[in-house]
């Protein structure tokens, strides 16, 4: 897909504030600083489209990025930060759950996971929650330029054994310096986006 346009349509923190207009929905989960930003920022080549900050923790919204006026990116907040306060993580768990579970546009969840950690017990949480869903469970390693070659195969193999990802083409390494992975996605987004109803396949 060739993106045209792409803006932030909206910042929520409850449904009242979610977009109106039924357009298919793609959402990225994972821990804080994990690099969802960054990853929406290649995919749309963007540089400030989505806001990135060396603080974790700091995106408190559900961000609704429209593309191309076809579909929506959807950025939800990190989870895992120890420095947020126990309400703090409490309400941002709410809204996140609210929007997984009702939000009718939602077409599939990406769980990105940086390639140079093991999965902790709330990633592999999600993902059991992603496949439970019937979504493709795509995975994105992110970070991908941090590891040299060889350490970067046997990060793949981690990830894949420790979130039991039934097939290994589910995992895309991905680098926001390098832009590898970039195409990939692309590729399984068309995919995702051409069994959606809401678009039509032409447009892609």
């Amino acid at each position: 897909m060739k993106v045209k346009d792409a803006c932030l349509e909206a910042m929520a923190q409850a449904p009242e504030g979610w977009p109106q207009a039924p357009l298919p929905e793609i959402a990225m989960v994972g821990r804080s600083n994990v690099g969802k930003s960054s990853f929406i920022n290649a995919l749309c080549k963007r540089k400030k489209l989505a806001y990135t900050s060396s603080s974790p923790g700091k995106t408190r919204t559900i961000n609704f990025y429209n593309i191309n006026g076809l579909f929506r990116l959807v950025d939800l907040p990190g989870y895992g930060y120890a420095r947020v306060s126990k309400k703090d993580r409490a309400s941002w768990a709410k809204f996140i759950n609210d929007y997984l579970a009702d939000r009718d546009n939602l077409v599939d969840v990406f769980l990105l996971a940086d390639l140079r950690h093991e999965p902790n017990l709330m990633d592999r949480e999600m993902y059991d929650w992603i496949l439970d869903g019937q979504f493709s469970g795509t995975v994105i390693g992110t970070k991908a330029d941090k590891l040299s070659r060889n350490k970067q195969g046997q990060a793949e193999s981690v990830l894949v054994s420790s979130l039991q990802i039934p097939d290994r083409s589910l995992l895309i390494p991905f680098s926001a310096v390098k832009g590898s992975g970039v195409q990939e996605a692309w590729s399984r987004i068309d995919s995702i986006l051409g069994q959606s109803e809401s678009v039509d396949p032409q447009e892609l």
